[in-house]
């Protein structure tokens, strides 16, 4: 839809309208939005003048249906925000939760949470960069990317019984020990995951014309970003360097070795470098935690919390009993507030938990790294072409499923 308006500030008295500005509606349906936004843009010729994001199409109640279920249920609604990366969203919830608890996973469980983590992160940005390639016309990248992204959602798959939403991490550990040769798959697609970033870069670092479609586009400086509360990589593309599994570590994250990389230029350029670069880092905390991962359970000792082991719930009175009551009636969480936050592929996903004492959450409110990177769309859009701002959105990776709870 477009509709000619009369732009007030460029009216000369006595004179009439001197110039005329379009308003242009981008989506909501559009493809290249990465999810359902609509962007309403002022348009003098083709220089964007303004730009408005307008948001709530795809609006789940999220956040209000945390409150109707039990705690052990509500990490199948985390899978869901971002399903671009749900092991974060479950690690999210359920840090914060064991945080009121006073427990704390045993370390395999923590170890296998952050190679986890780190193998989501990988299938993130492999779907921002196959898309956000598409998206501003380099197409073969695309296809190596969800080449790659195949091999770790079978990972996925094979862990947790599904691709995506896997709903395997629970208050106080994993749901199940991961499969006999599993270990030794992911060994085998991380030896090769290096050689595979080198193909993707080979594509399009070089590349003249990925390089004019993005060096110098949406730019937004140091201190916009950091006003404007962005986080992840469209933050560190901006040359602060904040990580929070460096900086505000969580699972184990203290006892790995790995870059936090930067950029400064804060263009499209810059974002795109900074997660090329993290997929390199992911991959070498994947290998650490292939290397150094300790032995032992995968459940915390808290038996009126965590499941028992099938075993012996059918050997044992106490474990039957114990399984009954948590699966029908879910376990009281301490009253008190918490906000734990981790380093998500898009930045800083927050979760806000207040417990009254019962079963189920008082309130449960997400800090989403995407509601607050979106803040920046218009900072980086404002004053230059309007066939730059698709270039601009692929550059922040939103996912509306985590803007529009």
């Amino acid at each position: 839809m477009a509709q000619l308006v009369t732009n007030p500030e460029t009216q000369h008295h006595g004179e009439g309208p001197k110039d005329r500005t379009m308003i242009l509606n981008m989506g909501p349906q559009h493809p290249s939005t990465h999810g359902v936004l609509r962007l309403v843009l002022e348009v003098d010729g083709e220089t964007v003048l303004r730009m408005m994001p307008d948001i709530g199409y795809l609006h789940t109640g999220i956040e209000k249906t945390y409150e109707a279920k039990f705690y052990q249920q509500c990490v199948t609604l985390a899978d869901r925000m971002d399903y671009l990366a749900p092991f974060h969203n479950e690690m999210g919830f359920v840090l914060a939760v064991e945080r009121l608890l006073g427990i704390e996973a045993p370390p395999r469980a923590q170890w296998i949470r952050v190679l986890l983590n780190e193998l989501q992160r990988i299938s993130s940005h492999l779907v921002w960069l196959g898309t956000h390639a598409l998206d501003i016309g380099a197409m073969s990248v695309f296809l190596y990317c969800f080449r790659e992204r195949e091999d770790v959602l079978r990972l996925f798959e094979a862990i947790g019984g599904q691709r995506m939403f896997t709903d395997y991490f629970r208050v106080g550990g994993l749901a199940l020990e991961a499969p006999l040769g599993w270990f030794k798959r992911v060994k085998k697609f991380s030896d090769t995951f290096f050689e595979r970033v080198d193909e993707y870069e080979d594509l399009l670092t070089g590349n003249p014309i990925f390089q004019e479609r993005t060096k110098g586009v949406a730019h937004i400086s140091k201190e916009d970003a950091t006003a404007l509360g962005l986080s992840g990589p469209s933050l560190r593309g901006s040359g602060v360097d904040w990580d929070l599994r460096r900086d505000m570590p969580y699972s184990s994250y203290e006892k790995f070795q790995f870059g936090v990389p930067v950029e400064t230029s804060g263009d499209v350029w810059a974002r795109y470098l900074v997660r090329m670069r993290e997929f390199r880092e992911s991959n070498k905390i994947v290998q650490q935690a292939l290397a150094g991962l300790p032995e032992g359970p995968i459940k915390a000792d808290a038996p009126k919390i965590v499941l028992p082991e099938r075993d012996k719930m059918k050997t044992q009175m106490e474990a039957l009993i114990y399984h009954f009551k948590i699966v029908t009636e879910g376990f009281s969480v301490p009253a008190g507030e918490v906000y734990q936050a981790i380093e998500s592929p898009r930045g800083e996903l927050g979760f806000y938990v207040v417990s009254d004492g019962t079963a189920k959450p008082y309130r449960v409110h997400v800090r989403g790294p995407s509601l607050a990177n979106l803040q920046g769309l218009p900072k980086m859009c404002e004053g230059r072409l309007i066939a730059d701002v698709v270039a601009a959105i692929g550059s922040i990776d939103i996912v509306l499923g985590e803007i529009d709870r």
